[in-house]
């Protein structure tokens, strides 16, 4: 084979590599979000896990584990709560998350659904989270009904974990990472399929 032959032949193959994977990122679902399904152990108020993975609800910002709110008689275990309501829906069957991008300790970055439940929005709602970019609507509702976290006097968990000297940043906000999915999901179809290629 001459070596134009093998020039238009490699050509040929490129383009119509390109051409199929242009054709299954056109088919993806653009959102880039992959589907996982539970049940989910709840570590904390806004952090799941199941088997080694560990996934980060979006969008909102829960007590941590060991924080309380209020004060004197009428202090409790706010973060302890959050947890045990996140853990409620997230134990059901049925219950699954959504997500692709990933924050900077590796957890996936999830929105989560039970049904017909927004998990991450119904935990705003009952007063179990603060809103971290989004579910501000909800936010302002258990803030009027005085439920959960505003039912008294508290520290976000943001403060707090600043006060304690850990990661303020770790809010659940989307961050750089979530604007860079279409390109990351993109990316690593890409990688794989240049596996594929016989120079490779």
């Amino acid at each position: 084979m001459t070596r134009f032959a093998k020039t238009l032949k490699d050509g040929l193959f490129l383009g119509a590599f390109l051409v199929l994977a242009s054709l299954i990122v056109a088919k993806l679902d653009f959102n880039g979000d992959t589907r996982i399904d539970g049940p989910f152990y709840a570590i904390d108020g806004d952090t799941l896990a199941a088997g080694a993975e560990r996934f980060r609800l979006i969008g909102i910002d829960a007590p941590e584990a060991d924080q309380s709110c209020g004060e004197g008689q009428k202090a409790w275990a706010c973060g302890d709560t959050a947890r045990n309501a996140l853990a409620r829906f997230a134990s059901a069957p049925g219950a699954y998350c959504a997500g692709s991008s990933r924050d900077r300790y590796g957890r996936v970055l999830v929105r989560c659904r039970l049904g017909e439940t927004n998990i991450n929005a119904e935990l705003v709602r009952q007063g179990m989270a603060v809103a971290s970019g989004d579910y501000h609507a909800e936010e302002t509702a258990a803030r009027g009904e005085a439920k959960g976290i505003w039912s008294g006097s508290f520290e976000t968990p943001r403060a707090w974990r600043a006060a304690k000297g850990a990661a303020a940043e770790d809010d659940g906000s989307a961050g750089a990472d979530s604007g860079n999915r279409i390109g990351s999901g993109i990316e690593a179809i890409f990688e794989r399929l240049k596996g594929l290629l016989p120079w490779s």
